[in-house]
């Protein structure tokens, strides 16, 4: 949509409030309301002055004016609000210069995108991401100096099987690991589900499923593939809409990686592809129908993985999922079809899907860095020609430790990916995409919750040692 469009819609449509929206470093949507009749031309050319000193990881107090850049081609109607209200996501730019500010998140996939066709090596990258999620009925948690614990229950889950209900337990739910995926009453969300999808629909996005997930409780929804900056605007409007679609039903949603232990986690598979002239660039003949960039492609991401896991899997609940050992994407390898390696090349039969797949991010990562990133690491294996090495067939899962003693991993720990971070940022810097000063401001950020996750005795520790 234009300017003009924007304006328009408000009048036509009666439109209420404007809601300016945008993402902290963190990846958490921020916004800002704005009454309707206050928007004109110049409000949407010009943007919006606030305060970006409010925001963790952004400016001191000293030089804190920043301005809100409002993109009229990702307006969409709020689905949630009871006054009508136009939503628009923005970028961030700095006051004085009109440049955008380099540790807004949304500005860094606008340069990645621009890196791509400035090297010469695509025209768009589209990403595809498989965001899960769990929904719990109750949650409490506890952080005081005397007490740290947490409890989350649902009525769909295993450990509720003998509990006493007033209208009777009809014993209908998955067990551990049992969630992909029988259908109804064991799947007891469908209809909440649907809602979700349907409500992603009725503002524009283009989703094409649904289903339980292999945990009791967890979820995901299917959103089809777009550019990189666009994936990341709907990226953050499939967690705005699942979490508050859960909570329409008295329900609570979360994209936390390892909620619960003893089942699986959560990840966000994330489908990568470059185009060229209109044409598929990782379509070939080489190893699973790719092409030589294809592989390069493949190559970089192995090559970086570690520092890509700063940005791809961004919290320290994010390692309790990759665990070697268990069915978690942890070895650096590749494969066609195979779903143990951290790279995966889905199987098809026309030219135009062929994409390579990260299995290790999760959808705790912030959109707009994480694909960033993969794509920068990509481009840097393309750039440099780098050779992934042979590729994996067997399931890696099964592999005697001799033979695993040889696949190098990701890494263990948010503290190891910062440090990977520190040591290997320079394909990031390529164009000046990220920038050293947004990398240090982000890991500050990281740090201080290593340092708060690292120094908080764990419930578990009295179990282990207080009586030893």
């Amino acid at each position: 949509m234009s300017t003009n469009d924007i304006l328009n819609q408000i009048k036509e449509e009666e439109i209420e409030y404007v809601d300016l929206r945008f993402t902290d470093p963190r990846g958490k949507l921020q916004h800002v309301t704005v009454v309707g009749s206050q928007v004109d031309e110049d409000f949407l050319e010009e943007g919006m002055m606030f305060d970006g000193s409010s925001i963790a990881g952004w400016k001191s107090i000293e030089a804190s004016d920043m301005k809100l850049m409002p993109d009229s081609a990702s307006s969409y109607i709020d689905p949630f609000y009871s006054e009508r209200t136009l939503c628009i996501h923005c970028s961030v730019v700095e006051p004085d210069t009109g440049e955008a500010y380099e540790r807004d998140p949304r500005g860094t996939a606008e340069k990645a995108e621009s890196y791509l066709q400035n090297c010469g090596v695509g025209d768009v990258a589209f990403f595809g991401p498989e965001a899960e999620f769990f929904v719990f009925d109750d949650v409490r948690f506890s952080n005081e100096m005397q007490k740290v614990s947490f409890e989350v229950d649902a009525v769909d889950s295993p450990w509720n099987s003998d509990r006493v209900y007033e209208n009777g337990n009809s014993g209908f739910r998955p067990g551990v690991k049992g969630g992909y995926f029988p259908v109804n009453p064991i799947d007891s969300s469908q209809d909440l589900r649907s809602e979700m999808l349907t409500t992603m629909q009725s503002i524009g996005m283009k989703v094409d499923k649904h289903h339980h997930e292999v945990a009791a409780s967890q979820h995901e929804l299917g959103l089809i593939f777009s550019s990189l900056k666009d994936q990341g605007d709907q990226l953050q409007k499939y967690k705005y809409v699942v979490q508050n679609v859960a909570h329409f039903y008295g329900r609570t949603a979360t994209f936390m990686p390892k909620p619960i232990a003893g089942d699986n986690g959560t990840g966000m598979h994330v489908n990568m592809s470059i185009w060229k002239d209109e044409a598929p660039l990782f379509a070939g003949n080489r190893y699973a129908d790719l092409s030589d960039e294809g592989l390069w492609f493949i190559g970089g991401i192995l090559k970086h993985a570690k520092a890509l896991n700063a940005f791809t899997n961004p919290a320290t609940n994010s390692y309790k999922r990759l665990i070697p050992g268990f069915e978690a994407p942890v070895l650096r390898a590749y494969s066609a079809r195979n779903r143990s390696g951290c790279v995966r090349i889905p199987w098809t039969e026309n030219p135009k899907a062929k994409r390579v797949e990260a299995r290790f991010p999760d959808p705790l990562a912030n959109p707009y860095l994480a694909f960033s990133a993969l794509l920068m690491a990509g481009l840097d294996g393309i750039l440099s020609r780098t050779n992934p090495g042979e590729a994996m067939d067997k399931n890696l899962y099964d592999l005697p430790p001799e033979e695993l003693e040889g696949i190098p991993t990701v890494c263990a720990s948010l503290r190891e990916a910062l440090e990977a971070l520190e040591e290997d940022m320079d394909f990031l810097l390529a164009g000046d995409v990220f920038t050293k000063d947004q990398i240090e401001g982000y890991a500050e950020l990281k740090w201080e919750e290593v340092f708060t996750f690292e120094h908080t005795p764990h419930p578990v520790e009295y179990m282990m040692y207080y009586s030893a």
